[in-house]
């Protein structure tokens, strides 16, 4: 049995922060509501919560995601409109909310993207994170066919792409909440 990148743990785990000129509520009620996601998502256009009440923890989003043909463009990706779900691991008003990727069998995934929100002088700051531990079944089915010198560019070129979409989020989700 061989070694692969792929099964580093974590595979993935990055985050980043942004002062933002509002209340931790201000900021939550924003973050919190998934159907919004298109006003400051890099992928996700919107979608609808279809089990729980909305924005609490059990509750599942089924997200509507278009994925243009330039991201990490090299790589088997899905490209255009796709779905996921996900269920709401962890809802604090006012602190942090959390949801996990499910499966498409709705099977937890360790893969977790959250929002938490901390005190400033000014304000609040926004912290976006996200953390996968064991490799997705997505990400199994994106690099079944590519080689270890590949999964690796990928794993390289994917974390930049995480990285890029974490601070875009951030600045998109202060300027609604900031109202610009």
């Amino acid at each position: 049995m061989t070694n692969s990148i792929i099964d580093s743990t974590p595979l993935f785990e990055v985050r980043a922060d942004i002062p933002v000129a509002a209340t931790a509520q201000e900021i939550y009620d924003v973050v919190s509501d998934l159907t919004r996601s298109a006003e400051w998502s890099p992928e996700c256009m919107g979608g609808e919560w279809i089990s729980g009440e909305p924005s609490t923890v059990g509750a599942i989003f089924r997200g509507e995601n278009l994925r243009a043909e330039d991201v990490v463009g090299w790589a088997p990706l899905v490209r255009g409109t796709w779905y996921t779900e996900a269920r709401v691991t962890a809802a604090e008003p006012g602190r942090t909310f959390r949801w996990m990727m499910l499966t498409h069998a709705q099977e937890d995934q360790e893969s977790i993207w959250g929002f938490d929100i901390e005190p400033a002088q000014q304000g609040s700051v926004l912290v976006h994170h996200f953390r996968m531990g064991k490799a997705t079944a997505g990400i199994h089915k994106i690099v079944a066919d590519l080689d270890e010198v590949q999964r690796k560019q990928f794993i390289t070129d994917w974390t930049e792409k995480l990285v890029g979409d974490l601070d875009a989020t951030l600045a998109r989700i202060r300027d609604v909440v900031e109202g610009r």
